[in-house]
């Protein structure tokens, strides 16, 4: 009686894989990550990320209301400043275009959705690194702490309930964290980057906030080939008080997100960022992958190595698609 053992019985029809299916993706575990650009009299579609652009405040209220009505999770707030300096004084300025588009979406959305920010200086310097440079030139860890916990509080204080430290300075939780408290934000949650990985998949990211970077971040983000250390850094930061903590990119590194997912006593995030975006979206144009299905894919792979939360250009996209199922 060869086959005794017939798993084809359990994908015999859409409701029967439906009922067996493992992994689920909904809405209200996807994040938009969304860029606002000082100054912008229209919106401006970043030629490396086809779809996604740069918006204006007022453009920027509206796609966060459609994201908002299409059930997405989460905001994640970018901004591109008209002018930068050597210590990204942008970025703690109550009145800079991070925190004053802050404050219009709070406003518009109230608590309706979760309103994250990027709380790093890349943007805002203009050297393009993520935190302040010694006199030889080297990043100085200590000192950009500092300036990070300025800036998570005018983030929080300008609408934030999450800030999203990226730029992996040792300690940024930690340091993050008291200064919130003692300015009496003690509500607003940190989402660590704590495995975020030295990538050759940022690039279009870097068109998207017009970076000001020459040469790499490879001092404080982690190199590709390391795993353990990237556990060590989860460690970390829940130790100094990460509300979440999270990996990028999220594709090229599935192996951590299982690895982290595992051992992470907060929920778990990953970032499906711009070189990921822009490969599917230049194979879906040329007509060689099918685009919808290629996105659903990519996201349910995420889930599956045990991410609840997935940062995503598709999120609203996604969202219409997962409701009509």
């Amino acid at each position: 009686m060869f086959p005794a053992h017939r798993p084809r019985r359990l994908r015999t029809t859409p409701a029967m894989r439906r009922l067996v299916s493992e992994t689920t993706v909904r809405p209200r575990q996807l994040v938009l990550p969304m860029f606002v650009k000082e100054g912008a009299e229209a919106p401006a579609e970043i030629a490396s990320m086809p779809g996604v652009v740069q918006h204006t405040r007022e453009s920027l209220r509206k796609a966060a209301v459609e994201a908002f009505q299409a059930g997405v999770g989460g905001i994640m707030l970018f901004g591109v400043p008209a002018t930068r300096d050597a210590v990204g004084s942008g970025a703690t300025d109550p009145d800079g275009i991070l925190n004053a588009a802050l404050r219009d979406l709070r406003s518009e959305l109230g608590d309706g959705t979760v309103l994250m920010s990027d709380c790093c200086l890349d943007e805002f310097t203009d050297h393009g690194h993520c935190g302040v440079l010694t006199a030889t030139g080297e990043v100085d860890n200590d000192a950009t702490l500092e300036v990070y916990g300025e800036m998570a509080v005018a983030q929080a204080r300008a609408g934030a309930h999450v800030v999203g430290p990226s730029g992996m300075m040792d300690g940024q939780i930690g340091f993050i964290r008291s200064a919130l408290d003692e300015a009496g934000f003690t509500d607003t949650g940190i989402l660590a980057y704590s495995a975020k990985y030295a990538s050759a998949l940022y690039g279009p990211f870097r068109d998207a906030v017009e970076s000001q970077l020459s040469g790499d971040r490879k001092t404080y983000q982690q190199d590709p080939a390391n795993a353990r250390e990237a556990l060590r850094e989860v460690e970390l930061d829940l130790a100094e008080g990460a509300d979440m903590v999270m990996v990028k990119p999220a594709l090229p590194y599935l192996d951590v997100l299982a690895a982290v997912a595992q051992v992470s006593t907060v929920p778990v995030a990953a970032y499906q960022i711009s070189g990921e975006y822009a490969m599917v979206e230049a194979a879906a144009r040329n007509g060689w992958i099918d685009r919808e299905r290629t996105v659903l894919e990519t996201l349910t792979s995420i889930r599956r190595a045990g991410a609840d939360i997935v940062l995503t250009y598709w999120a609203v996209e996604a969202a219409r698609w997962l409701d009509r199922e």
